[in-house]
Formats: structure tokens, sequence, C-alpha cells
């Protein structure tokens, strides 16, 4: 079973791919080269290079080594007697190995834009193994609820235990796993509504941005092609060619990239602030409030799937002063949350709720970028109403 103590690695490759993957995460995996991580390290680029060939093999190391330690943290309830005992085991153990982890545990977020299809294919199928044997666990201990069903708790569940490395709050180690733990017991109890009876996969138009004006057209593109292959690996000329604009008449447009990314960034962040605020104008109670906010957050960003995937992956891409003006408008998003749930669970500490917060909204940005006939914008809400302290809806 994983210590709860941060591992130090014996293998010398484990630990160069640790630490190239930290950096990673930190970073950017293009704003990374081998010298910084040899730096890092305390090595030569030369002897970096006797163990990795270059930076996606140390990728792809990094990623074998959390699909390695993520199946033996889900298999090591096996052996309690009971099903919710196998089942509260196997995600304690996620829950802490996602604490030791947690600089580099986002990685499952955009790792697959830089690793080709074979080198995919070998490195999920010990994860993809994992969660299906999650569900099992907890098919095991609610045999009521359909295969569907309980994928998508554990989807959701893996996203709350996830969503520490996606943020910086601050919490002790003690109260940060009792606060996901909390969080993922209620889920895991959840009873979700019923999926649209003609409930189908989504499909993309290819002509949805048509008839939008030249500008919006190529913000809407790049916002497309960045999260479908992120951002240095797009270039102007791809964004006008998806746009149907010469490459030259997009600078007439926008100074560059870095320019259309930004302009990403603060369009994400000014929808937020304004479905914020329409969501609050009137509410009677802060329980109406919160619950308004859920419904808005997750129509939002269900409707702006691409736009809230960059929005989670490519800050490190941006400009420092757009990157400071993002962190701020952050802060503003979860101190709303967080102030309106904290009036409807009273008595319970500022940073706890924090993460508590943190959870709810990876839920809803992994959910939305899943997609598919069980992932409905009302199942994703009813997982959050309860986990925040909402009853469920009538």
């Amino acid at each position: 079973m994983p210590t709860t103590q941060r591992r130090r690695p014996k293998d010398r490759k484990e630990t160069i791919a640790l630490v190239a993957a930290e950096l990673f995460c930190a970073r950017g995996y293009h704003n990374v080269g081998i010298e910084d991580i040899a730096q890092e390290i305390g090595v030569t680029g030369a002897a970096l290079y006797r163990h990795f060939p270059n930076k996606q093999a140390l990728l792809a190391a990094a990623v074998e080594e959390l699909g390695t330690r993520f199946a033996q943290c889900v298999r090591s309830g096996a052996y309690e007697p009971t099903p919710p005992e196998r089942l509260h085991a196997a995600l304690r153990a996620l829950v802490r190995y996602t604490m030791d982890r947690r600089a580099v545990a986002r990685l499952y977020q955009w790792d697959s834009r830089y690793l080709d299809a074979d080198q995919r294919a070998v490195l999920t199928a010990p994860f993809d193994a994992a969660v299906r044997t999650l569900r099992e666990l907890l098919l095991d201990v609610r045999p009521g609820l359909s295969k569907q069903d309980a994928a998508l708790v554990i989807s959701a569940t893996l996203s709350v235990i996830a969503s520490p490395a996606t943020h910086r709050a601050s919490l002790s180690r003690a109260k940060a796993e009792r606060t996901i733990l909390d969080c993922v017991a209620v889920l895991t109890a959840v009873d979700l509504p019923a999926p649209p009876p003609q409930a189908s996969s989504w499909h993309e138009r290819p002509d949805r941005f048509a008839l939008l004006p030249r500008r919006e057209r190529l913000l809407a593109e790049a916002i497309r092609l960045f999260h479908e292959r992120g951002y240095h690996q797009v270039s102007i000329s791809d964004i006008g060619q998806a746009a149907g604009i010469n490459a030259s008449s997009v600078y007439s447009h926008y100074a560059g990239k870095a320019e259309l990314l930004a302009a990403a960034y603060h369009r994400a962040a000014g929808r937020l602030e304004h479905t914020a605020v329409a969501a609050l104008a009137d509410a009677a109670t802060p329980a109406q409030a919160l619950g308004r906010l859920i419904d808005a957050y997750v129509e939002i960003t269900f409707d702006q799937a691409d736009l809230a995937a960059v929005y989670v992956s490519e800050s490190e891409n941006l400009p420092p002063a757009d990157l400071r003006h993002l962190r701020a408008a952050q802060r503003r998003h979860v101190d709303t949350w967080t102030g309106l749930i904290a009036q409807v669970r009273p008595g319970e500490g500022a940073a706890e709720l924090r993460f508590m917060t943190h959870a709810a909204l990876n839920i809803v940005t992994d959910l939305a970028r899943a997609a598919g006939p069980s992932v409905t914008r009302a199942r994703t809400a009813a997982l959050l109403r309860p986990m925040l302290g909402l009853p469920a809806r009538p």
C-alpha cells in the first residue's frame, strides 16, 4: 500500500521523470528544456540524455509512474472484508498519493497532447483498468446503480481527488485529506437524476463559427485549436486557415498568438464574472444563490467546453501581466463561491471550504470536457449540490 509520506524514488530515472513533470506542470511543457531539468536535478544535460532521449520520453515516464501508482492504490483495498471498506481503502489511498504528488497530478488534464497515439494507448491502459475496478467496487456497494451512472460518479470522484493539484490553496495535510475524503463520501452516495431518454453524444457542427465577425471567428478557432493541440502546436497560419482568413490578415485583428491566448483568458474571466452576478441577483437566500451559481457555472462551462479546457491548461503561456490579472480574477471567483458556501455551511473553516470549492469547479471542468450521453448539465449539478451542502432537487 502506498505510504502517506512523500516517497523518495530509489530509481534515478524515476527521480528525473518526476522532477521533469513538476517543471512541466509549473511552467508548461514547451517552456521547459532539457537543460532546465538537468539544472534542477544538479546534473549536466549530457548526463540526463543517458537516461532519456528527449522530453517526450520524460513525460511518458512520468505518466507511466503515475498510472502504475494509481493502479496500486486501487488494489490496496482488495483484502478488506466488506465492499464499503474495499472502496474506502482504495479511495483513501488515492487521496494520499495525490497529496504526495500534488505538484504533478494535474498531468492528466493535458498530457495526451504531447504523447503519440501508441504511447497513450500503452500508458493509459493501467489507469483505465484501475478506473473500471473502481467502478466495480462502487457497484458492489451500490448494486442498484447502472454501470453508466457508476462510471459518472467515479469520474466526478476522481476529479475531486485530483483537484488539489489544480490550485495553490493552503491547508494542512490532515485537513486536506479529510476535506477531500468528505467530498468523496458524499459523491459516492449521491442519487443521480435519470439521463434524458434520447441522450446521445454531442457532435460539433463544422460551420458553427461561420456567421461570426472575423475577429470573433479568429478567437473561437484559436480557442478550439489551443484546446485540441496545445498552444505551442498551433500557428497563426493554422488559426487563419481554420477561420477562412489569410494568415497575414490575422494581424489586422490580433498582434499575434499571445494576444489571442490572452483574449481567450479575458473572455473566460469576464464571462464567469458576468454569470456570477446574473445568477446571484435577487436571490432570496444564500442557499438559493449558491444553487443558481452552480446551475449557471455548469451551463457556461458546458456551453464553452473548449474555452474552459484552455482556461485550466494554458495559463503558463500567458504574458506576466495577463497572468497576474487572471489569478486575481480566479481568486475573486473562488471567493464568491466560498463566501456562499460558508453561509450554507456555517462553522466550517475557510481553508477547508476553499478546497471544497476547487473540488467542485474541477468536477464541472472535467465532466464538460468528457461529453457523452450520461454527462448532462442536470446530472453534473446534482453531483455538486449535496457536496456543497444543498439538498438534492425534488
